[in-house]
Order: structure tokens, then C-alpha cells, then sequence
């Protein structure tokens, strides 16, 4: 048996995708020890998959958010406040580059699609936790995933990686 680590505790996941995303490991463990759980999703191809995993963990409800809009973002934050009023966890597991920018050599990366990987994988950990820190009990966490091409070349991963450093 569990002991309830985080029984009560309102946890917010950004990034689940499936039932293989790292964020669904997270909010599945979130579950097990007590957590209440909300999820984003980036429209309605992603809703029809965070919807039952939202059903399947009891979590309290889900809401669309675009981390590349600072106004889905605050809409997002606004939507938690209505539900719950405040947050203890904020899981940031959001991470997109172009398929085109995982092909070939780094130097071959796009200035757009350089600015694209960063701004969604990089900066949307920064927005997110500026719009949700008013909303956050004291001693709240917030936490991130890296991935070890941040430290080390790995085959196509290429614009990862730096975005991957950047965020560590």
C-alpha cells in the first residue's frame, strides 16, 4: 500500500499524451499517493486522448491550453483559479520541435523552427509558472523534464538538445 504522500494536493500536468507520456507516469504516481489532478491538452485531437485519462485517474477536469499563447496560458490559469482556487504542483512536460528539425545535421536547423523548439520546449516553463505562482500554496512545486541529450549528442535529437540544455 501507498502511504498518501500527497493526499489533497492539487497537482496541474501539462504534456500528457498518452498512456506512455512521462507525464501520465507522474500524474499516475500523483494519483497513488492522493493527488487531485487536472490536465491540459492542445486542441480537440489531444482532448480526445486526455479525456479518458483524465477519467481513468479521477482527476477534477481538464482545460485546452496553447503554452505558445501567453492569453491560453492566462485563460488556463484563470480556469484553475475558478475550479480549485489554488495549486501545490505544476508539472511542465511539454516539449515540440518540427519534425524537420530532428532530420539531418543541427547546423541545418531553421532560425523558426530553432525559435519554435524554444519557446514551447524552453520559455512556456517560465509563462506557465508566472501565470500560476498567485495561485500557488507556499512550499508549492514546480517541476520540469529534461532528457540526457541536453548533456550529450544523441542521433536526431538535434534541436532538442539545445532547447534541452537551455531548460536545465
Amino acid at each position: 500500500q501507498y502511504t498518501m504522500l500527497l493526499q489533497d494536493k492539487k497537482a496541474v500536468i501539462f504534456g500528457v499524451a498518452n498512456n506512455r507520456s512521462i507525464a501520465y507516469g507522474i500524474a499516475n504516481q500523483f494519483r497513488q499517493h492522493g493527488a487531485k489532478l487536472a490536465f491540459s491538452y492542445l486542441g480537440d485531437a489531444l482532448k480526445k486522448r486526455v479525456e479518458p485519462i483524465c477519467e481513468e485517474m479521477g482527476g477534477d477536469f481538464i482545460f485546452n491550453c496553447d503554452v505558445g499563447s501567453d492569453e491560453d496560458i492566462a485563460a488556463s490559469a484563470e480556469i484553475v483559479k475558478e475550479q480549485w482556487g489554488e495549486i501545490d504542483i505544476l508539472v511542465h512536460s511539454v516539449a515540440f520541435a518540427n519534425r524537420d528539425e530532428l532530420k539531418g545535421r543541427y547546423v541545418d536547423t531553421s532560425r523558426a523552427g530553432f525559435a519554435l523548439a524554444m519557446d514551447i520546449s524552453v520559455y512556456s516553463l517560465a509563462a506557465l509558472t508566472k501565470a500560476f505562482e498567485p495561485l500557488m500554496n507556499p512550499n508549492a512545486s514546480v517541476m520540469t523534464m529534461t532528457y540526457l541529450g541536453a548533456e550529450r549528442v544523441v542521433p536526431s535529437y538535434n534541436v532538442m538538445g539545445v532547447a534541452k540544455a537551455a531548460l536545465e
